[in-house]
């Protein structure tokens, strides 16, 4: 909602799976993606859309609860530009979408 709000055009999937069919339609410019989903996790989401022509530009956002040092640098080595740790401050999010409009 707050994408929404913010005047993002946002296309929600609430697996790893759907998210990368998502991406694969919607073509986006940025992609928030959890790190614990259902079917691909997080990481494997990220790996995929790195490895796609029409998606490996994107700029990838992880959000999660998972926040030690090694899972940031997981998250970096799958593909992330940025890693947030959940409760994610909503300014610091929109601040993180603005390089990709």
């Amino acid at each position: 909602m707050l994408l929404d709000l913010s005047g993002y055009e946002v296309e929600v999937a609430y697996t790893g799976r759907a998210g990368v069919e998502a991406a694969a339609r919607f073509r986006p410019h940025a992609v928030v993606c959890d790190i614990g989903l259902p079917e691909l996790d997080g990481y494997e989401v990220a790996r995929i859309l790195r490895a796609r022509p029409d998606t490996s530009s994107a700029r990838l956002i992880a959000v999660t609860g998972y926040g030690r040092t090694e899972d940031v640098e997981k998250a970096r080595k799958a593909g992330f530009h940025q890693h947030l740790t959940k409760p994610v401050d909503p300014q610091e999010l929109l601040e993180n979408l603005v390089f990709s409009r």
